[in-house]
């Protein structure tokens, strides 16, 4: 794989006198930011160079940190007004509270238990590709994740690139799709997607463009995932059915797929409107837990 502009051009403003760089990684997006210590405030320098990284980039991975909640939130501060942990209501709340969640920022990503009581939410298996609350009126923007305890294989996170999924949408698909919005709905489930013909209701949803623009980057992302989008505005079900399905698949190309296999003290960073993500299956019986902060972000608009 080629270097970026940003491998090319390492910059040496850290404080430690380390050269800064973003290694590109196998795969449709992320980098590998080096020379970069979280466990203090970063300098402006810093910050300007990780941000220019993350547009490039999608995703940034920052191995062998060692932060607490405090440095987490104080870092992801910097990239914006922290997002509050969505609260399922009451019928869907027992799938993603936990004992332990008492922090509004932060989300805890895990299958521990405690007295028999999850200590947070989302924990076993395998996960469908997803964007973060791309059920709400304004998704966030960024998704921040720190690696506290890791089972022994599985439990891996892949991030696909959606510049290049909108990118690969053939011209006919993209005439039907266009101006036309999809519904996202969130029953807050891992591998399931949602019953039509039920009342959904009371379960958070939001009619979002097929296609958006970003609003830092200017691109145009597909944002359409498998788990939360569940309907295209004005076309019958069972097209709408088919065309999701086609839409599942080019966003889920493998080549437009980074697969991130977590070490402890890795520390994760995405752009919430260009990538989706999923999760790998993991060994129920072994402990997982990631801490997880957003920010939050804006109404979307094609």
């Amino acid at each position: 794989m080629g270097q970026s502009v940003l491998e090319q051009s390492a910059v040496s403003s850290s404080p430690s006198g380390a050269a800064m760089r973003a290694v590109p990684l196998e795969g449709g997006c992320g980098a590998m930011i080096e020379g970069v210590d979280l466990t203090r405030d970063i300098t402006q320098a810093e910050f300007d160079f990780v941000q220019q990284a993350w547009n490039e980039h999608l995703v940034l991975v920052f191995r062998g940190q060692s932060i607490d909640e405090d440095a987490q939130l104080r870092f992801a501060e910097r990239f914006g007004p922290l997002g509050d942990r969505k609260v399922a209501p009451g019928a869907l709340r027992e799938r993603a509270e936990g004992v332990k969640q008492v922090n509004p920022k932060i989300l805890l990503v895990s299958n521990i238990k405690e007295d028999g009581k999850p200590i947070g939410a989302f924990g076993d298996g395998e996960m469908w590709f997803h964007i973060d609350s791309g059920y709400s009126a304004k998704p966030y923007r960024y998704t921040f994740i720190y690696g506290v305890t890791l089972p022994s294989t599985g439990g891996n996170t892949l991030f696909s690139n959606m510049y290049k999924a909108a990118e690969a949408v053939p011209a006919k698909l993209r005439e039907r799709l266009k101006g036309r919005r999809a519904l996202h709905i969130h029953e807050y489930k891992r591998a399931e997607r949602v019953d039509l013909s039920a009342d959904f209701s009371g379960a958070p949803h939001f009619w979002h463009p097929v296609f958006i623009r970003h609003p830092l980057t200017g691109r145009e992302s597909l944002f359409v995932d498998r788990l939360m989008t569940q309907a295209i505005e004005g076309l019958e079900p069972a097209e709408s059915e088919d065309v999701l399905a086609q839409l599942y698949e080019i966003g889920e190309r493998k080549d437009f797929i980074y697969e991130h296999v977590w070490c402890l003290g890795d520390f994760v960073m995405w752009d919430n409107l260009a990538t989706i993500h999923a999760r790998t299956w993991f060994p129920p019986e072994e402990q997982r837990l990631l801490r997880r902060c957003t920010v939050e972000g804006v109404p979307v608009s094609g």
